[in-house]
C-alpha cells in the first residue's frame, strides 16, 4: 500500500526545487496534492502534469504566503476542493542575501515575511480544520544556516532560526490535538539557488560536508515523507537535520 494513500497535503512553494520534489513524492505515495506559488499559471500547469503522472487529485492555486488573505484563500480552496488538509508542508521562501552594513530594510522585511511570516500565516489557517479533525502533520523548512549562522545571509539565517522557534511553540500548541509539528533542516541542496553560487563557493562548502556532496531535493522529499507518515506519529517539536554532516 502507498504510505499516503487517502491523504491530502498542501504545499507551499510547489513548483520548484523542494517544494516540487515533495508534492511529486507525496503524489507517487498516494495523496491528493495542493499546491500553490506566486505564479497562477505555474501553479496549474504542475498540478496538472503531477494529476497526469500519478493518477492523484491535484489543485494549484496562486497565493502569496506573505498575505493573510491567500493563505485563507489557499485552505478554503483546498477544503471546497480536496477536503480538509492532513499534511501541511512550509516550504515557500525567498533569499536576498548581503552584508548587514549593505542590506536594504526591503530585503530584510521581504524575506523575513516570506520564510517566517508565511510559515506563521499559513499554519494559521490550514491548522483551525485540523484542530477540529484532531489529527494532522505539518511541516517547517528551516535550515543548516538557521542552525549556524552565516555571514551575508543574517535575513535568511534570522527567519530560519524563527521557522525553528515557531516549529517548537506549534508543537506545544498542537499537541493535545494530535498534531504532530516538525521542522526539517536542510543543508545546501541542488536547487535553483545553490546553482548561482561560484565555483569557488561551492568547494569551500563541499569542504564543509563530511559526506562531500550537495543533497538532492529528493533527500528532503523523502525526510518529508517520513515526518508524514505513521513511523513519525510520536515525534512532535523536532528539528531533523539532512545536511550531510555539516552541522552535528
Amino acid at each position: 500500500m502507498k504510505q499516503l494513500e487517502g491523504k491530502i497535503a498542501a504545499i507551499t512553494g510547489g513548483t520548484r526545487g523542494i517544494g516540487l520534489a515533495v508534492a511529486e513524492l507525496f503524489a507517487r505515495e498516494g495523496a491528493a496534492v495542493a499546491l500553490c506559488s506566486t505564479s497562477e499559471e505555474k501553479a496549474k500547469e504542475t498540478a496538472a502534469r503531477i494529476a497526469a503522472q500519478y493518477g492523484v487529485q491535484t489543485l494549484g492555486v496562486k497565493a502569496d504566503v506573505s498575505l493573510s488573505a491567500d493563505c485563507e484563500n489557499f485552505e478554503q480552496a483546498v477544503s471546497s476542493t480536496l477536503g480538509v488538509a492532513d499534511i501541511l508542508v512550509n516550504n515557500a521562501g525567498i533569499a536576498r542575501d548581503n552584508l548587514t552594513l549593505r542590506m536594504k530594510e526591503e530585503d530584510w522585511d521581504a524575506v523575513i515575511d516570506a520564510n517566517l511570516k508565511g510559515a506563521f500565516l499559513m499554519t494559521k489557517a490550514f491548522v483551525r480544520p485540523m484542530l477540529k479533525k484532531r489529527a494532522g502533520r505539518i511541516i517547517n523548512m528551516a535550515s543548516v544556516v538557521g542552525q549556524t549562522g552565516n555571514a551575508g545571509q543574517p535575513n535568511y539565517c534570522a527567519a530560519k532560526s524563527g521557522i525553528i522557534g515557531l516549529t517548537k511553540s506549534h508543537a506545544r500548541e498542537f499537541a493535545p490535538r494530535g498534531i504532530c509539528v516538525n521542522a526539517i533542516a536542510p543543508g545546501f541542496v541542488e536547487t535553483d539557488m545553490t546553482a548561482q553560487l561560484s565555483a569557488e563557493t561551492r568547494e569551500k562548502v563541499l569542504e564543509s560536508i563530511p559526506l562531500r556532496r550537495f543533497a538532492t531535493a529528493q533527500d528532503i522529499a523523502l525526510a518529508a515523507l517520513f515526518l508524514s507518515g505513521e513511523g513519525s506519529s510520536y515525534i512532535t517539536g523536532q528539528v531533523l537535520g539532512v545536511n550531510g554532516g555539516m552541522y552535528i
